[in-house]
């Protein structure tokens, strides 16, 4: 792992929360008091099954909510300044300039009646207020490249594109504008397993070569022991465990983290068979008292049940959230 320590922090999340309004009278709280920190050139990992937060999170950090969502407390800090303080139009400077996303479903996230090379001009000439054609143009080339693609499919539709040159072509587009943080949410999702390997390759690289911080959303362990320094692992919209990747990996003391490890292969133990851990997430209109990991959890006793735990400093920058490790 890198060593971070001495590179200055661009993010700093502080007690983040967010409801959404639902039908009825309890909103379903999708984020608790969320913590963490990005330095320059570090990538952070967030893990967790579906449902546990993680889109929610990156929605929340760029202001792009559903219109049900409301941020209710917390800071944002991107170097030195409250994210949260700032106007919609304020707002609108940060995000690509400063903070770009790449979304889950590329097909999704490009327009089908747009070429791909016009969609990244539009970023460019939004947020960069240029309006010379040829440097636009040039830009959209030299971005292109940089992703691997060539100069002669700018003028392509996403059809035209397979999912590993879309998926490209979006990471073209969160580039635009040479933004300090890149946002990756699951940016490898329905691709097979070589078009993968190819992304994240070229996630790396770009990290080296341009010096980005990366946030990235994924199911995949082996992806975040490949690529991450740190990691933060969410259940049900609260922090399970936060750490960095060695720690996590070697000893990790949440037991949600524990159980995750294990449904995951060890190629070392090619004969070891996998768990799968039984149950699902939590409604989060409707959590369960105490632990939200308590109905699934196979070291549960009962103050799980009646408490919720704190979330804890183990050693250094090592929490967790559990009553096991008090």
């Amino acid at each position: 792992m890198r060593s971070l320590k001495q590179a200055p922090i661009l993010l700093d999340v502080c007690h983040l929360s967010t409801n959404f309004l639902v039908p009825g009278d309890t909103p379903a709280r999708a984020l608790v008091d969320i913590n963490f920190t990005l330095r320059e050139g570090e990538v952070l990992g967030i893990v967790g099954e579906s449902g546990c937060g993680k889109t929610t999170l990156m929605l929340s950090l760029m202001r792009l909510l559903p219109g049900n969502g409301r941020i209710t407390s917390g800071q944002i800090n991107f170097m030195g300044q409250d994210l949260l303080s700032l106007s919609e139009r304020e707002m609108d400077g940060v995000r690509w300039k400063n903070i770009a996303m790449i979304f889950q479903g590329a097909m999704n996230a490009l327009n089908p009646v747009h070429t791909v090379g016009n969609q990244i001009a539009e970023a460019i000439i939004q947020h960069n207020y240029i309006t010379d054609k040829k440097l636009v143009t040039d830009r959209v080339v030299e971005l292109l490249e940089l992703v691997g693609i060539g100069a002669e499919r700018k003028d392509q539709y996403p059809h035209q594109y397979s999912g590993g040159m879309r998926q490209r072509a979006m990471i073209a587009m969160a580039l635009a504008c040479n933004p300090q943080v890149v946002i990756a949410d699951e940016p490898t999702t329905a691709l097979d397993v070589m078009i993968q390997a190819q992304i994240l390759e070229l996630l790396g690289q770009l990290r080296d070569k341009l010096g980005l911080s990366i946030l990235f959303v994924t199911h995949d362990l082996g992806v975040v022991a490949e690529m991450c320094d740190t990691v933060l692992v969410m259940y049900g919209g609260v922090t399970a465990e936060y750490a960095d990747v060695d720690t996590v990996f070697n000893d990790p003391q949440h037991p949600y983290t524990q159980e995750l490890l294990r449904a995951f292969p060890d190629l070392t133990k090619p004969t070891e068979k996998l768990v799968s851990i039984p149950g699902y997430p939590p409604r989060l209109n409707a959590l369960p008292p105490g632990c939200r990991f308590a109905p699934r959890c196979p070291q549960v006793f009962e103050r799980c049940h009646i408490a919720e735990p704190a979330l804890h400093r183990l050693n250094g920058a090592h929490f967790a959230s559990c009553h096991l490790v008090e």
